[in-house]
């Protein structure tokens, strides 16, 4: 089968780098801009954070008169900026953090980073108030605030600030700990949005195992490929019929990490990641509109790469095994068709009655593979898989289905604690009929309740190991910036996975 060869993508924007220091932002030396939280008080009034009088006093400024100017309330993310000239310092920057949750931390560090941009450097102090856990999403926040992809000729139109000094946290060295886990956290966040954001004409198949090989060589994580040749053999009859008609042919890769410190059985969970790296729905084509985001159907893929990835730098106490199929669903002389029955892995058969479902397709011969090749305790897959989840849900909630309550729970306080809110759907057993098939095992366009039927037509796949199916069509683009989301593809999952997958004991209490 023929190849193109990928374009090159430009050079990239980089997150910023972060710095702790027990000083308060006045007191360091060399930073361009300085930032202070302001909270909500009695009567209207407002309450200036840590550091920011004498902050005042050194500029000459009465801040509370600013935000009074302003009308500040000290809501979330409520931004004043004041233009200075003091030194090195040109900007003032006050932030509400409203009710100082842990996600009013996350969105004051989102908000931050915005409006920092094209910086050399900030300090704030914002976490000299930070309860337990607000330091982490701060800098998570901040990071993905700052989040660019750019394929311009004369390079990106802005940069994220180059450095973000967190100032006044007291104990800053044995704080550091903390500060390494929110760069891996924020760290998997930025990378599976960015190759959820890399545009298809670069984005194949191939070019997506080699990202995938490239982690697995800096993490020190086992990898395997199989090729269209390899696929063939081992009878993964869903992936190839899915990138049948591309001219990049289809791949499966394979991650494996074991934890560094470990003895005797360690359970093992396995994460499969839908990769389509470009979808024109096939013979059953989309619209042109429903095709422009396309590229994103990857975004289950890149999660599964991304959470691998950062795995050792959080410690994870499990085995973990990451499964991405790979294929772009084209449309071609040889493309799958309507009325086509493929074979999956181990022999289960699908009646394919839609092209565009094709997701359920190659999701399926990844989790029988798992669940007859690798035995896990646990299975989870991720996808943007169904337009109907999108419909119940909006773009702000992912949801997820799970034969487990445990599990479900498990998923549903990640999601929280991450920033990263999924809401867990009823599999419905009374729509299992429309599943029917009357040449297959089953249908793949089932319809109906299409978030359900899709999510049952999985389940088969699962067999009796506790399993979550995470259908985040819902949350694959966001459709503007507000506070750490950036405006298109989302990368959503890699935080709710590894938010899980570092926890004290990951399978506990499943059945």
């Amino acid at each position: 089968m023929a190849t193109t060869t990928p374009a090159a993508l430009p050079a990239q924007v980089s997150p910023p780098e972060f710095a702790l220091s027990e000083h308060a932002p006045h007191e360091i030396g060399g930073v361009e801009c300085w930032a202070f939280p302001v909270l909500p008080g009695e009567d209207g009034a407002v309450v200036l954070g840590p550091g920011a009088d004498e902050a005042g006093g050194t500029l000459g400024l009465d801040l509370l008169e600013v935000l009074e100017s302003a009308r500040a309330t000290g809501r979330t993310g409520e931004l004043t900026v004041v233009p200075v000239a003091a030194g090195d310092v040109r900007l003032v920057l006050l932030v509400g953090l409203g009710d100082q949750s842990v996600t009013d931390f996350r969105r004051a560090g989102a908000t931050l980073a915005r409006a920092v941009k094209d910086r050399a450097s900030v300090a704030t102090s914002i976490c000299a108030i930070a309860p337990d856990g607000a330091l982490e999403a701060f800098v998570v926040g901040a990071m993905l605030g700052s989040f660019g992809f750019h394929w311009r000729s004369e390079g990106p139109a802005e940069q994220p600030v180059r450095q973000v000094v967190v100032a006044g946290v007291q104990d800053a060295d044995s704080r550091r700990p903390e500060l390494e886990r929110a760069l891996a956290l924020g760290g998997a966040g930025w990378r599976s949005r960015m190759l959820a954001t890399v545009p298809s004409n670069v984005k194949n198949p191939a070019w997506m195992a080699e990202q995938a090989v490239a982690v697995a060589d800096a993490a020190g994580l086992e990898v395997t490929v199989w090729d269209e040749q390899r696929l063939a053999e081992d009878g993964f009859g869903g992936i190839l019929a899915v990138g049948a008609a591309s001219a990049t042919p289809p791949r499966l890769v394979r991650l494996d990490y074991r934890p560094a410190k470990s003895s005797g059985k360690v359970p093992h969970v396995v994460l499969v990641g839908k990769g389509i790296t470009f979808d024109t729905g096939g013979l059953d084509i989309k619209p042109a509109q429903g095709m422009s985001t396309m590229k994103r159907d990857m975004t289950g893929g890149a999660v599964v790469i991304a959470t691998m990835a950062a795995l050792a730098e959080l410690d994870c106490p499990v085995r973990v095994t990451g499964l991405v199929p790979l294929a772009e669903n084209a449309v071609g002389g040889n493309a799958m068709r309507p009325g086509d029955v493929i074979v999956h892995h181990g022999g289960r058969t699908s009646e394919v009655n839609n092209t565009d479902a094709e997701g359920r397709l190659v999701l399926a011969d990844a989790m029988a593979y798992a669940v007859s090749e690798l035995k896990p305790d646990v299975l989870v897959d991720v996808a943007t898989l169904t337009g109907a989840m999108k419909v119940a849900l909006g773009q702000r909630t992912g949801g997820f289905f799970a034969n487990d309550d445990a599990l479900a729970e498990a998923i549903s306080e990640a999601g929280k604690t991450a920033g990263e809110p999924v809401w867990r759907m009823p599999l419905v057993a009374d729509y299992e009929e429309k599943l029917a098939s009357k040449v297959a095992d089953a249908d793949n366009a089932a319809g109906g309740a299409g978030a359900i039927t899709a999510a049952l037509f999985l389940q088969h796949f699962a067999g009796d190991v506790p399993w979550a199916h995470l259908d985040v069509a819902s949350v694959g683009d966001s459709p503007e910036e507000r506070y750490e989301w950036t405006t298109g593809p989302s990368g959503f999952g890699a935080r709710l996975l590894l938010t899980w997958l570092a926890g004290p004991d990951p399978v506990a209490g499943l059945r």
